[in-house]
């Protein structure tokens, strides 16, 4: 096997187990806390210090992940998640497992977009494959993820159980760990400049695309699958079966869109694809409340979800072709903390202005997600990006 092809196999085997892992605790880790007596508020403070740990794992990444050297640091991630699966499965004490979800290695969604997805994009970025192959390695890491986690968040619907969920955590961990060791030297960054700031040639376009990419994020929170859940059931009376159901058939299509990304943007270029795929899935999404029945909705949501994932891979690719191959790290690291700071927001700004109309948050949604599509579009259409 090629040394490109051994780098993509072993990253895709990774996200892969780690899809699984982070599927099975997105079920079951808030179950786990409340069988042990922990309140609303304690269970939403150890969430916090995993988003946070996401958060502060991504800024160091930034800084200083490709002068500690890009494998060394994969490894320490997955060294920490077997620490975390450790720490689960022995029922250790809160503050323990507080500080190992500090490191980073945690996730409180089934696609993870922390530190690990920041290595994975850089080192897929560095193979020195045509950006269109690039593209499709995303897409097809991206759907690889999507397959995963729900495997994982099926296997999550058995009862809640520490050993299950702390021993998978442990076992995708020393599995990493090996997977890390076995990525050859070229996934490393170029020779780092000493005393050089970081994002010193990109700062400017990077710094706008985060922005932006903030924004769609905050966006994208008022309609997290949770609180569609909640608001169908709400609005049209559905239940859990077809609210269930409808999520896996949307799972599916949205795991489809992933992969058929590359393919229009091999046509059409990276940056139109990413616009001219979301402005279409934000109408559908803006239209869905006004639905007159729960099968009309079901369908919106349907047609939307052909389109409303293209834009994942593509805009991966784009910030990795766009900034110089030494500052890509940081990029990612940058863009990615950008998108999961404001997320979680949405959902609370949805639950507060849904007294105001049923059909408020899909419209802001759509409008906010609008705006960041056309000021994307008006800001980068003149980049020319490098071949």
């Amino acid at each position: 096997m090629s040394p490109v092809g051994r780098v993509v196999t072993l990253l895709l085997t990774s996200q892969a187990l780690r899809g699984l892992g982070y599927g099975i605790a997105a079920v079951q880790l808030g179950a786990i806390w409340r069988l042990d007596g922990l309140t609303p508020g304690g269970v939403g403070l150890m969430l916090a210090a995993v988003l946070a740990g996401t958060l502060i794992a991504s800024l160091a990444l930034a800084r200083w992940g490709d002068r500690l050297g890009r494998r060394r640091v994969y490894a320490a991630l997955y060294g920490a998640l077997v620490c975390s699966g450790v720490v689960i499965a022995s029922g250790g004490p809160l503050w323990l497992l507080a500080a190992v979800a500090m490191t980073g290695a945690l996730s409180v969604e089934v696609m993870e977009s922390g530190p690990f997805t920041t290595l994975e994009q850089v080192m897929l970025a560095g193979t020195g494959r045509p950006q269109r192959e690039v593209v499709r390695g995303f897409g097809l890491d991206n759907a690889v993820a999507a397959v995963a986690g729900t495997a994982g968040a099926l296997l999550g619907a058995l009862p809640p159980d520490r050993r299950l969920l702390g021993g998978v955590l442990a076992v995708v961990g020393v599995v990493g760990v090996v997977l890390a060791a076995w990525l050859p030297a070229s996934v490393e960054a170029p020779a780092v400049v000493p005393g050089r700031r970081v994002l010193a040639r990109s700062r400017r376009p990077v710094v706008r695309l985060a922005a932006l990419f903030a924004v769609d994020s905050l966006a994208g929170g008022f309609v997290v699958q949770a609180y569609l859940g909640y608001w169908l059931s709400l609005r049209y009376g559905a239940t859990t079966q077809t609210i269930g159901v409808t999520f896996a058939v949307l799972g599916v299509l949205q795991t489809a869109s992933l992969l058929a990304a590359p393919l229009v943007a091999g046509r059409i270029g990276l940056l139109r694809t990413m616009v001219f795929t979301h402005i279409p899935s934000n109408l559908l999404l803006a239209a869905v409340p006004f639905a007159p029945g729960l099968g009309g909705a079901i369908a919106l949501l349907t047609a939307r979800a052909c389109l409303s994932q293209m834009d994942v891979p593509t805009r991966q690719a784009y910030v990795m072709t766009m900034v110089p191959a030494d500052e890509r790290t940081a990029a990612a690291a940058v863009t990615n903390t950008a998108r999961y700071l404001t997320r979680p927001a949405g959902p609370a700004l949805a639950g507060l202005i849904l007294p105001f109309g049923l059909a408020l948050p899909f419209v802001i949604a759509a409008a906010a997600k609008t705006a960041y599509d056309l000021t994307l579009w008006r800001i980068f259409r003149s980049v020319r990006l490098p071949s």
